[in-house]
């Protein structure tokens, strides 16, 4: 019997690390023994760069502008430990769907059947959460990915992206949509950001997959080009990757989250406001003993 492939996709709002988590994780599941490939559909086209020592390669939207009857295997290359790397790419500025690279590249795998002639392990689709429409919105609504996580820091911004993430995925979830695996809590600093973590995913009826700490590791391996996987493998950072790459990796419960509505989360967090300046002021100590 053939080995069923496992689709993922890792959402997070710009700039919160989700290409970094998704890159270590990568890294960790290829050393476990995974054949694995890493989807990049954010139009920035550098998901995959510290799989490659900081190089971009050419997106399968710039690839199909420049000539016709692409074959995949002309915007598949390997990186990190075989790692397969793919960046979908996006329109030209200022023309078109930022999405269109997903579509596109998506329909083009599928067509050529490339996931079963590489016998691959794990598909991770590494996508841009600020907005949920449109391409970005793909890997849910078709159900192409089986479960969905998202990368959040303990800011309202990353919170509110990842809240828009979770109606999303209530949307489609009754008509073969993706479901949500959880939240992977990123830079992880002083006590209350797990505390604010924690609550969010109560309040949403989710849970946290895992705690990723804040670490200059993880910025001097980036200045190398490299993951941390690679760049510092026998670092307590390293060790994190690594367990949440076994999490994921036995993973097979997602779920439907129970969003919140707008006015309600912004109440939610204006009282978690309030307790920052009062923690602040001293009038409080431990955390998240006032909300």
């Amino acid at each position: 019997m053939a080995k069923k492939l496992k689709q993922l996709a890792i959402y997070g709002k710009g700039g919160i690390g989700k290409s970094t988590t998704t890159s270590n994780l990568s890294a960790a599941l290829s050393e476990m023994g995974y054949r694995v490939m890493q989807f990049g559909c954010d139009p920035k086209s550098d998901s995959t760069n510290t799989l490659r020592d900081g190089k971009y390669i050419p997106t399968v939207l710039d690839t199909i502008r420049e000539r016709s009857g692409v074959n995949s295997r002309d915007v598949i290359f390997q990186g990190f430990n075989g790692i397969y790397c793919v960046e979908a790419g996006g329109p030209a500025p200022g023309v078109g769907c930022a999405g269109r690279g997903i579509i596109t590249a998506v329909e083009l795998f599928k067509q050529q059947r490339i996931f079963e002639e590489l016998d691959l392990d794990v598909v991770i689709y590494d996508v841009l959460g600020d907005v949920v429409c449109g391409g970005f919105a793909m890997p849910i609504r078709e159900g192409i990915a089986e479960h969905v996580f998202t990368v959040s820091s303990s800011d309202f911004m990353s919170i509110y992206a990842s809240n828009n993430l979770f109606k999303g995925i209530s949307k489609y979830s009754h008509s073969g949509g993706a479901l949500l695996g959880g939240v992977i809590a990123n830079s992880m600093g002083p006590p209350y950001s797990r505390e604010i973590i924690d609550d969010f995913v109560a309040q949403t009826k989710t849970r946290v997959v895992e705690y990723i700490p804040r670490s200059i590791t993880v910025t001097q391996s980036e200045l190398l080009g490299k993951t941390t996987i690679e760049a510092a493998p026998g670092s307590a950072q390293a060790e994190v990757y690594r367990s949440l790459a076994k999490k994921i990796a036995g993973h097979t419960d997602s779920r439907t989250p129970s969003p919140l509505e707008t006015t309600a989360l912004r109440e939610w967090a204006g009282k978690w406001g309030d307790y920052l300046l009062e923690m602040e002021q001293g009038k409080v100590s431990s955390p998240g003993a006032a909300i």
